[in-house]
């Protein structure tokens, strides 16, 4: 679920201009008289796209240092599948913690008109992130970077007192210490403080809600290797259940704004499938925020990837596969931002990012809007499609194995082009932003528009969550729409 192609970009190669690509030779060492409390590279936030990013940086030989806020390991609010360009993403001999393979999905309509197709060929895998992303880190951990837990950042500081020169930033905690950097990447969620410092602009905010819902072993049977994908009753709503053993991991999505009736979906999608009777271990909610064409992705010595970023896929918010690939081109970037001796070199090198981002992810993400406005207006059609049509199922198999992406199919097949063109013509999707600026607040576009990227309207209120997780009333639900967490259901 979600698009995306083969590691380091996910634009087709054939159709984008070929982006500019870090040396494959390991950066020289630090000078003699480098000074020791001054790391390369400083990572904020160990979910995939830190640790990626941590990697990178460690494995090209400087001294990196991951900070994270929680402590290892940690849950996250996720469906956890790991399609193909995700699997791509991995470190060398990483093993993925795999609780099922998928090899069939059920397709509904707002619990209407159920079918189920299936592949002999794995689709995707499904993962627990608490265990997907410790081992993520160690990962990094063994390619030398070193981690510090119970860390919480409140801001970065390019110039100042606290900044010894120009080719330093200074990283701030909660407690008062300052971490100084030779460039810093921020990796913290789609709340991030990092990409509030960097200016990070939202076209698109939606509100998920989840349960993890331990199951008896007759139900898991039931699952096991297949998932359900119910195209919700909201425009541009999905539900879901994957399989993780004797736990069912069931979640909905809409657009932020529709609190009320996003609850309402999650309690009615629970009952129908017969789960109204088993007690959660967990409930919470989280919101995906979608970058804007023209948000930056970096600034100064900063860099941002992942949900700090703002990259995801629109369509189906899938946010693993982004952070892993944006996470490791941060990692390779953030390197050479460490060596730069000026601003000017700094600035070339976070460009570079920046290319490498959008010929890539950003092809995909400006697909995946066209694909979100399509089935915001016709949830219909795209059911009978899938469902009916053995190309447009083909189709969703290969994107998921990794072996295809939407923007490639959309560039390459003729009748897909032709069918997306048509309907362009009904809708505006060329602003660069998630149709009508789903789920963006009137504050936050202002905030945006005022360029104040340290707005708390831009980061997300860090309260109301509550709600959410402990199942409260309606209000509680909308409340929890302001809420930090961070990767799309899948």
């Amino acid at each position: 679920m979600g698009g995306g192609t083969e590691a380091p970009l996910a634009g087709d190669p054939a159709d984008v201009p070929a982006p500019v690509t870090a040396p494959a030779d390991a950066p020289s060492a630090p000078a003699a008289d480098e000074p020791a409390d001054v790391w390369d590279v400083v990572v904020v936030g160990a979910g995939p796209a830190g640790a990626s990013a941590a990697y990178a940086a460690a494995v090209a030989g400087r001294r990196v240092l991951l900070l994270e806020k929680s402590e290892l390991p940690r849950y996250k609010t996720c469906g956890g599948g790991i399609i193909g360009p995700s699997r791509d993403s991995l470190p060398p001999g990483f093993e993925l913690p795999l609780q099922d393979r998928v090899h069939a999905v059920t397709f509904s309509l707002d619990g209407r008109f159920a079918r189920t197709r299936r592949s002999r060929r794995m689709l995707f895998g499904l993962i627990n992130r608490p265990e997907f992303d410790a081992q993520l880190v160690e990962h990094a951990q063994k390619a030398g970077a070193e981690l510090r837990t119970g860390a919480t950042v409140s801001r970065v500081e390019q110039h100042g007192p606290a900044v010894p020169d120009r080719r330093t930033v200074a990283v701030v905690l909660a407690d008062g210490e300052t971490v100084l950097a030779r460039a810093v990447v921020g990796a913290d969620g789609s709340a991030s403080r990092i990409g509030a410092h960097v200016g990070v602009k939202l076209g698109q905010v939606d509100l998920g809600l989840e349960a993890e819902i331990p199951v008896p072993p007759s139900v898991a049977e039931d699952w096991k290797g297949r998932v359900l994908i119910d195209w919700g009753p909201m425009p541009g709503s999905y539900g879901w259940v994957f399989p993780k053993g004797d736990t069912l991991t069931v979640g909905v999505i809409s657009a932020r704004g529709e609190g009320a009736a996003t609850k309402r979906y999650m309690e009615d999608f629970v009952a129908r499938l017969g789960l109204s009777g088993f007690e959660p271990v967990l409930s919470s909610g989280h919101l995906t925020r979608c970058r804007t064409d023209d948000s930056p992705l970096s600034r100064g010595r900063v860099l941002v990837c992942g949900d700090a970023a703002g990259l995801l896929e629109p369509w189906t918010r899938e946010g693993i596969s982004y952070a892993l690939r944006s996470g490791r081109l941060a990692g390779e970037w953030a390197v050479r931002v460490a060596e730069a001796n000026d601003a000017v070199d700094a600035r070339r090198q976070a460009l570079n990012y920046a290319f490498a981002i959008k010929a890539g992810l950003g092809v995909e993400m400006a697909v995946g809007r066209r694909m979100l406005a399509v089935f915001e207006r016709r949830p219909g059609l795209l059911h009978a499609a899938i469902t009916g049509l053995r190309p447009a199922w083909n189709a969703f198999a290969d994107i998921t194995r990794g072996s295809a992406t939407l923007g490639g199919m959309v560039r390459s097949n003729g009748m897909a082009r032709r069918a997306i063109e048509l309907l362009d013509k009904r809708m505006d999707t060329s602003s660069g932003v998630g149709p009508a600026g789903r789920g963006v607040s009137q504050r936050e576009r202002a905030a945006q528009e005022a360029g104040g990227a340290e707005d708390e309207a831009v980061r997300g209120e860090e309260s109301g969550i509550e709600g959410v997780r402990a199942g409260g009333p309606d209000d509680g639900a909308v409340k929890g729409q302001d809420a930090p967490e961070a990767p799309g259901p899948v």
